[in-house]
């Protein structure tokens, strides 16, 4: 990915050792009803690492932020994406995002696009086809503006909520 105008941060795959570090951001990031728990993120990270893309700044070391999904040939969004990593398709044609995640303090300065734009870049160039995420009404138009297309009410109730489904052809 262009670093251009991200100069103080590094996009990259997570390491392993950053798994506490991302646990604790989704938690910051999500109301309980909907964060990934510990459990499952460090699943996550064990079973598909290739599929975040993290957003490290290199003046604290610290993660600002990161987008993760997992790879399937599966064409719509279901709630088993957050909590079983054992649907992961290594060579799958669509990914299905689980979480955008950036640290309040770092908000505002366009790293959501900077995720977005450089995991599609990156899985475009994997020979991937469709990125496809759920989100509540209030973001439609983020992820608009970030290239996605709303699909209309998902199936998901994750939390209990009421989610939209949006896709990105890459």
């Amino acid at each position: 990915m262009d670093n251009e105008g991200y100069g103080r941060f590094i996009f990259r795959e997570i390491c392993p050792g950053e798994a506490d570090e991302a646990v604790g951001i989704e938690q910051i990031c999500f109301p309980p009803n909907e964060a990934c728990s510990e459990k499952h993120m460090k699943e996550r990270i064990g079973r598909a690492p290739e599929l975040f893309f993290v957003a490290a700044d290199q003046e604290t070391g610290r993660l600002a932020g990161f987008l993760n999904g997992l790879a399937t040939d599966e064409e719509r969004f279901r709630d088993e994406f957050f909590t079983d990593c054992s649907l992961h398709v290594q060579g799958g044609k669509n990914v299905m995002l689980v979480g955008l995640d950036v640290r309040p303090e770092y908000r505002g300065l366009g790293l959501a696009r900077a995720l977005v734009s450089g995991y599609a870049q990156r899985e475009r160039e994997r020979g991937r086809f469709r990125l496809i995420l759920t989100c509540h009404d209030e973001k439609i138009g983020m992820y608009e503006k970030l290239g996605f297309v709303n699909q209309g009410l998902s199936a998901s109730v994750w939390g209990g909520e009421t989610w939209y489904e949006m896709s990105y052809t890459l």
